[in-house]
């Protein structure tokens, strides 16, 4: 489910931040990331109580086992694809609104992993992840590397692994499942640093205008998917099933 936004393309140059005090520009990119960091934190939070509330009331096994169940698991991807190909045309409201809402969806579709592993093993690969996405978004950001050149292969390993994972639905080898889980794990972990850096990189071409309250949304978007997708691989290589 990755998101391939890039605030690079809108043709938004840095001139915005020419003659801004060094002081200045770091605590306005402070602000910056901080805003990202808590729309993603406050995605992720939205998603896990919605999956939560809709696994303990009965309604996920109940829904989940109905032909409603491909709407609830492609909504998600619809809302991700409504954002990224109609960002021009939206405003940063709507663009917010939108966030939320596939927040909700995107709890609802996981509210399964509350039916397949125990509350023990989701618990504590949550916090695995937790910890591994800040020390990745921490490199991410504060690392002098170009980190640029690994996108595309990340990108295409994503890709990769997407195709990989449509074969196994009919295969349903449970050795290659775990070949995927462990590769996309890896996957995510590398798309953190990288989207990180990216995000930031952006900061210096959207200061100052109309277009910088939807790069944080766009930017907690991609970092929402990273932590996500990150989870639920992890999950299913050492959850511990029900």
């Amino acid at each position: 489910m990755q998101n391939q936004f890039d605030p690079r393309t809108t043709g938004v140059g840095p001139a915005a931040t020419v003659g801004v005090p060094r002081a200045a520009r770091d605590a306005g990119l402070r602000s910056y990331m901080l805003s990202v960091y808590n729309y993603m934190a406050s995605g992720v939070l939205l998603t896990g109580l919605v999956a939560l509330l809709f696994a303990s009331s009965g309604l996920a096994e109940q829904v989940l086992n109905t032909p409603l169940r491909w709407l609830i698991m492609l909504a998600p991807l619809g809302f991700v694809m409504a954002m990224s190909f109609g960002l021009n045309r939206m405003t940063t409201g709507t663009l917010r609104t939108l966030f939320w809402a596939f927040a909700v969806t995107m709890g609802l579709s996981l509210s399964s992993i509350f039916l397949v592993y125990t509350g023990m093993s989701i618990a504590q690969t949550f916090f695995a992840v937790s910890a591994g996405f800040a020390g990745l978004s921490l490199y991410g950001y504060t690392t002098k590397r170009d980190l640029s050149g690994f996108g595309t292969f990340l990108i295409m390993g994503v890709i990769g692994l997407l195709v990989a994972m449509v074969i196994n639905m009919f295969l349903q080898s449970p050795a290659m499942m775990m070949a995927i889980s462990a590769i996309g794990v890896l996957l995510f972990a590398g798309l953190t640093a990288y989207d990180t850096q990216k995000i930031k990189s952006m900061y210096a071409h959207v200061a100052g205008t109309d277009m910088m309250g939807k790069v944080v949304i766009m930017g907690a978007l991609n970092l929402y998917l990273d932590f996500i997708n990150m989870f639920t691989f992890l999950l299913s290589f050492m959850g511990d099933r029900r």
